[in-house]
């Protein structure tokens, strides 16, 4: 009997001790459950939770205050993707069921239910090369949210095919077959996995595919509404025939993979839509990233009243159509929607007497009756060797996707100027910004003071889906945004923000589709004289408030108080003055 109390007072120790003090278990059900949670080979905290010897709560408590480990809510923890894929293996979750939940410099946090299990720790230690600290969670709950986690796991190639994929084709070049005999070799699960995630991506609404390989994982990512999401994990072992597939397609040079290379694929969905994808490949550190920019011209809404301008800004921009000749500058940043505003324009004027050309890198809209030229650095059709064409084929209306350069610069604003209707896009911020920028090309002021009649500038932003609801503000937060006392103290004022989980509609994002932010700013006789003395960009945006010219923050604050858009969203495209 002294040997059997004996051997009780050995085994109960640690948390089988603690547990017997605070009465959550008997001295004999406390050592059972620790022998026969050795010889199952399991936890002791899993064995007593899964015989439901104690609750899975008291457990996590008792834990930690036995072992000094802080104890956490694991499901209201957000999931790291990438962290967990890249730090730990599928096998490794199963086996231990331990999950890493945030890294902070050489150390790695995870999750556990059970820190007298040093074993687990040990091997996650050894396989990520970092210090582990354990973290305690509730065992049922951790259950849970690992159950979530394997899915990431999963992304198999039957899986992400999708329904569908047999009615996508390839459309050939026939005078480039470069790259067929590669296709023929290609292994059918990576066919079926690159036409899946264009498939995904069209039905999902992106705008852009990032397949991107990194030391540890690789990961395919869609941007969708302006936001980067993760859409799959293939494994890191695929990155090389991935990226050959996609080169394939896009008919580029498989065995170069030192420099960037660039290029187009051709989608035949059905006998009426075909989508093309401009595609560009980037070598980095651990393979290639490409990226695949959808251009469905399908998709591009042209029509001018659904892209967002208020009635003020529409009329302007319709005014300066309307004039026979001058420059109508549109610009923001990549993908901020600066194409379809002018195609919108196009579609306007395109009418059987008038001529219009347009030189394009790439051709992203197909408009019938518009001569469109696509610009090729390589051949050297550049948009100055276009320009130079068009105006020897007596043109009315000229579109340069781009001012780039003097050249071209210059010879848009000469043909502004004689008598030629020029649309063009420009890299800046804001529209006063635009001016300054031309003059440090190295063009006149004069001679862009001349030609210039209207700039806009934009940004796409979310819309708010119709789950939204309605967010209260401080109103020193409202004030300090940019709103006016004025417009707090109106009873009708309102702000309206995403419900947490969304809807079907929306998919839980609680953000469907995207809308414009514009400031259109006229070139007035005032302003064509500020360029001419040599004014910098903030006397001219001075001198376009005092015309009463919203700026971008003012006309995004007027789409959230519209209930468009949220005033978080709002400040994620456009910044406080």
């Amino acid at each position: 009997m002294a040997t059997t109390n004996l051997k009780k007072k050995v085994i109960l120790t640690g948390l089988a001790r603690r547990l017997v003090i605070e009465g959550l278990l008997t001295e004999e059900a406390a050592g059972k459950a620790f022998d026969e949670s050795l010889k199952t080979r399991t936890s002791f905290v899993s064995y007593l939770v899964n015989k439901k010897l104690v609750k899975s709560r008291d457990v996590a408590l008792e834990a930690a205050k036995e072992f000094a480990v802080p104890l956490i809510d694991i499901e209201n923890i957000e999931l790291d993707r990438e962290l967990i894929t890249s730090k730990i293996t599928k096998k490794l979750l199963e086996k231990h069921k331990v999950l890493p939940i945030f890294n902070r410099g050489k150390s790695l946090f995870v999750a556990i239910s059970d820190p007298s299990n040093p074993i687990a720790l040990d091997e996650i230690k050894f396989h990520t090369k970092m210090r582990t600290e354990a973290i305690l969670a509730n065992e049922e709950k951790l259950q849970k949210v690992i159950e979530r986690a394997l899915e990431f796991f999963d992304t198999s190639m039957k899986d992400l095919g999708g329904d569908g994929l047999d009615d996508i084709e390839l459309v050939e070049d026939e005078d480039d077959k470069a790259g067929e005999e590669e296709d023929t070799t290609e292994e059918a699960p990576v066919i079926k996995f690159v036409n899946g995630m264009l498939f995904k991506a069209i039905k999902m609404g992106a705008s852009d595919l990032h397949f991107e390989p990194y030391e540890k994982y690789y990961r395919v990512r869609f941007r969708i509404d302006g936001i980067l999401q993760v859409a799959a994990n293939p494994p890191i072992g695929l990155a090389r025939k991935l990226a050959a597939r996609i080169k394939v397609m896009s008919r580029l040079d498989v065995s170069e993979r030192r420099v960037p290379q660039d290029g187009r694929i051709k989608l035949k969905l059905s006998a009426k839509k075909s989508i093309d994808f401009r595609v560009s490949t980037c070598p980095i550190l651990w393979g290639e990233k490409i990226v695949m920019r959808i251009l469905d011209s399908s998709a591009a809404n042209l029509n001018i009243d659904k892209l967002g301008y208020e009635e003020e800004q529409k009329q302007l921009y319709l005014e300066a159509l309307a004039n026979p000749y001058g420059m109508v500058l549109v610009t923001g940043p990549t993908g901020s929607g600066k194409t379809v505003s002018l195609y919108t324009g196009i579609h306007i004027l395109n009418q059987e007497g008038v001529n219009i050309s347009t030189a394009e890198d790439p051709v992203e809209i197909n408009l019938p009756g518009v001569n469109q030229v696509q610009i090729d650095e390589k051949t050297g059709m550049t948009f100055a060797k276009a320009l130079k064409a068009f105006l020897r084929q007596d043109p009315d209306i000229i579109l340069v996707g781009e001012i780039r350069d003097l050249e071209t610069g210059g010879i848009a604003i000469k043909a502004a100027t004689t008598g030629h209707m020029v649309m063009s896009t420009l890299h800046t911020n804001d529209a006063p910004q635009t001016l300054t920028r031309m003059i440090d090309m190295g063009i006149q002021p004069f001679a862009i003071a001349t030609a210039v009649n209207l700039i806009m500038a934009q940004r796409l932003c979310r819309r708010l889906c119709q789950c939204k609801v309605e967010q209260k503000i401080p109103e020193p937060a409202l004030l300090e945004s940019g709103f006016s006392k004025e417009e707090i103290q109106d009873p009708e004022f309102k702000l309206y923000e995403p419900r947490k989980d969304g809807c079907e509609k929306c998919g839980g994002q609680g953000y469907k589709g995207r809308v414009g932010i514009y400031q259109v700013m006229p070139i007035s006789d005032t302003m064509k004289r500020l360029i001419m003395e040599g004014s910098n960009a903030i006397a001219i945006a001075d001198q376009a408030r005092s015309e009463g010219i919203p700026d971008l923050r003012q006309s995004g604050l007027k789409k959230a108080k519209d209930g468009l858009t949220s005033l978080a969203e709002i400040n994620r495209v456009v910044t406080k003055e």
